[in-house]
């Protein structure tokens, strides 16, 4: 059988049968042709059939060609819609085939590693070399298994390096005690500190020392704020005349704190030196560890305000913004407070003036201003009393603590007052600590 030709062609196909023999020969098709529909299997084989290429048999196609088709058919017509060629398309289907190919690759192999990770730790558990038992012997059973005695040993020696390592963290502290058995004088010097905690963001802190003694606290110094440094030198004396019988009974102590402007002043670490173990006939110069402490300082409680003060118009401005862990006065675990501001000149109140009374809490909040009038000849002479009270109705109101500022102040109050007068008409914050009141008039 002859092979169909192209459907393309414009000529038809003519079938006679000349001398036995069937031919098939092209023939320009005319109008009778195109009408004419001859089927091929008619009854008499020697007419001739003439069939358009358009109605030759085609082959039957298979589910794979469908396929191929309808998805050429589908991909031409997306492209049309977004205006993408049709090897463009192409382009991006088979990137797109790639890329789920290379990620389904990844997660395989990546599944196939946990597996083989796992299985040799489950293999690895309880697996002993034998040959390497046999040729170490009793060394390899002791590597592998020590005795009890050296298990106690170790876990006892663990947590003394501990405490080593935080103990070094708080760095330490140089001294220098003199004690004039005439004068009945204790010299105690500040030297310097190293390797203290930095406390600031900057990585940094604002270290300064209180020196006092125990048990009574009566009398304070400070040195001066190193800014900035976590290695003060601060080389400052300070002087405690007290009887040589009386010292014995009395503990010195060194702490240290990071200044802070604008919240309470953190306490870095401690120094507690028993005055009875020392042989005060000779100069002491030390170094000691800075030891944790529990707050000890701020029991009365901190109270932040500011000041302000316009040397042309002599006006001084205080500001009393809040108050925090105030020391509980009342029954039921509370307080009344208000605070009081008193101008003073020589042991003398010239003004007083008071906020007004938060009830029942241990932290209040005023944010209330007063104004003093104090010529710039006096500002040097004048001292400003802030005293914390608890309000009682039926009895006396009892002082909580007290701060005293003024050129005449020392320590945080004192740098309080000169940042004060060093920034005229701008109000300097500050939080401070109370102090102990003095016996003095309860209003």
């Amino acid at each position: 059988m002859a092979p169909s030709p192209p459907k393309a062609l414009p000529f038809i196909l003519r079938r006679t049968k000349r001398d036995g023999e069937v031919i098939i020969e092209p023939v320009e098709p005319t109008k009778e042709s195109r009408r004419l529909v001859t089927s091929p299997t008619t009854a008499n084989p020697n007419a001739s059939t003439t069939l358009a290429p358009e109605q030759m048999p085609s082959p039957p196609k298979g589910s794979a060609e469908d396929f191929m088709d309808k998805g050429d058919q589908m991909m031409r017509k997306v492209g049309k819609e977004v205006g993408v060629p049709p090897w463009g398309m192409y382009a991006i289907v088979i990137g797109l085939a790639v890329l789920i190919l290379v990620t389904c690759f990844l997660c395989i192999r990546r599944c196939f590693r946990k597996r083989r990770t796992k299985d040799a730790k489950k293999g690895m558990k309880g697996a002993v070399d034998l040959k390497s038992v046999q040729l170490l012997g009793h060394a390899y059973k002791e590597k592998v298994q020590p005795d009890m005695e050296e298990l106690t040993e170790n876990a006892e020696e663990q947590p003394e390096e501990e405490e080593k390592v935080s103990v070094q963290k708080l760095g330490k502290l140089q001294y220098r005690l003199e004690y004039d058995f005439n004068a009945n004088n204790l010299q105690v010097t500040v030297i310097q500190a190293e390797d203290l905690p930095a406390l600031d963001m900057g990585g940094t802190s604002d270290p300064y020392v209180k020196v006092y003694l125990l048990p009574d606290k009566k009398k304070k110094f400070e040195t001066k704020v190193h800014r900035k440094t976590l290695n003060p030198i601060f080389n400052e004396t300070f002087n405690f005349k007290l009887p040589y019988s009386d010292l014995m009974a009395k503990t010195l102590v060194f702490a240290i704190f990071d200044f802070d402007r604008f919240s309470k002043h953190d306490q870095i670490g401690e120094v507690k030196i028993p005055l009875c173990q020392l042989d005060l006939a000779q100069t002491i110069e030390d170094w000691k560890e800075l030891q944790s402490v529990e707050g000890e300082g701020g029991q009365l409680g901190d109270i932040c305000f500011s000041l302000r003060y316009v040397p042309t118009a002599g006006k001084l401005t205080v500001v009393i913004l809040e108050a925090k862990n105030l020391k509980k006065m009342d029954v039921g675990g509370l307080s009344d407070p208000y605070v009081k501001i008193a101008l003073m000149q020589n042991g003398k109140r010239l003004k007083k003036k008071k906020t007004s009374i938060k009830k029942c809490t241990l932290n209040p909040y005023y944010n209330e201003s007063f104004t003093f009038e104090v010529p710039f000849e006096q500002i040097q002479k004048v001292n400003l009393v802030i005293t914390v009270v608890d309000y009682d109705r039926i009895g006396t109101s009892e002082p909580i603590g007290k701060v005293v500022l003024g050129c005449n102040a020392t320590g945080t109050e004192l740098r309080h007052w000169s940042d004060m007068l060093a920034s005229p008409r701008r109000p300097i914050a500050q939080w401070h600590t109370l102090k102990e009141p003095d016996d003095e008039k309860k209003d």
